[in-house]
């Protein structure tokens, strides 16, 4: 299959006053049909930049966008904002017109596609079905709170049936509940439509909920690639790592002890394996985090555990735990 998405060699370079900057460097990936994509990485990444290179609103300064196989880069003006249509877009901070009431809001995109009044009506008040907000189409923006603003914004991005929908930081400026129901609104439409979707994020919880797979991006290169599951197991990465492990912090005062860091999935999450560990050893262990996430509807897992001096009955501990299938990874920057 022909992935619907394509990045070739991506970059973009800025002229400042002082020089340049180079926002993305050297991009690679490919999202198929159907998926959730997340682009991931801290404040100045290029998360942004690189999203806006996907539909062209910023001209890559060398390298390829292709959409179902078609080089972005070669067609027409005309033809660019035909393919624009298929690729709708959300952003953080809605962009919906103060002056109009959400009805209205929603029609625009179809306005100016040239569907007739009757039509577009008909389609906004289906799409308001389908975010959950029937009872919102004479509202103004003013009078609707954060959450209620996203889903109007996404049933307007839907109004011209997008085959993709980018999601540039759409739920960053939403508190936790409001943020879980616009993800579940997501993937509900992912699931109802088939829309392939591309969420741009600096939160790993945000990707944890809904994508199927990640890059991560750090100063303007994609440095990692994989599925969420295994971006959560086993980050190759140092700019991997401090997204996904948030407990890093809790135990950088633990010098000169060895400190290993324990995932474990759905099938071994009741599982009692540390306790086990500690009777087969009669040895303690210290629990220096621990917590446990969903990832795509699964309970995963983590736990930072500080092991005992002795290095022999350390070693038979990281040999026990992976026995049992578990994930183990031996945080080096804390061995003394």
């Amino acid at each position: 299959m022909i992935p619907i998405i394509q990045a070739e060699h991506l970059s973009k370079t800025f002229s400042i006053r002082d020089g340049r900057v180079d926002a993305i460097q050297d991009i690679n990936f490919t999202i198929q049909k159907g998926e959730i994509f997340g682009i991931i990485g801290l404040s100045g990444a290029g998360k942004s930049t690189l999203v806006r290179c996907l539909n062209l609103l910023e001209k890559p300064t060398e390298g390829t966008v292709r959409i179902n196989g078609r080089n972005l880069m070669e067609l027409s003006d005309r033809e660019l904002r035909m393919e624009r249509q298929n690729i709708g877009m959300i952003f953080q901070h809605f962009n919906l017109l103060m002056q109009r009431n959400v009805i209205d809001n929603i029609c625009f995109p179809m306005e100016i596609a040239g569907i007739s009044r009757r039509a577009a009506k008909q389609r906004a008040l289906e799409l308001l079905k389908t975010v959950g907000l029937e009872d919102k189409s004479k509202a103004y923006p003013s009078q609707l709170s954060g959450g209620q603003k996203q889903r109007v914004a996404i049933a307007r991005v839907l109004a011209n049936n997008p085959e993709i929908l980018l999601c540039d930081e759409a739920t960053s400026a939403l508190d936790p509940q409001t943020t879980k129901a616009i993800l579940e609104l997501l993937k509900e439409i992912n699931r109802m439509y088939g829309i392939t979707i591309v969420v741009i994020t600096h939160e790993m919880a945000v990707v944890q909920e809904i994508c199927h797979r990640a890059a991560v991006l750090e100063k303007g290169r994609l440095v990692e690639s994989k599925t969420v599951t295994e971006l959560f197991r086993s980050p190759e990465t140092e700019a991997a790592r401090r997204l996904v492990f948030s407990g890093r912090r809790q135990i950088k005062e633990m010098e000169g002890k060895r400190v290993i860091r324990v995932t474990f999935d759905n099938h071994s999450a009741f599982e009692p394996v540390i306790g086990n560990l500690a009777l087969a050893y009669n040895t303690p262990l210290n629990i220096l985090y621990a917590d446990t996430k969903t990832i795509n509807g699964l309970a995963f897992g983590e736990m930072i555990l500080q092991l005992p001096k002795n290095r022999e009955i350390a070693d038979k501990m990281i040999r026990y735990i992976r026995d049992r299938k578990l994930g183990v990874e031996e945080l080096k920057d804390y061995v003394g």
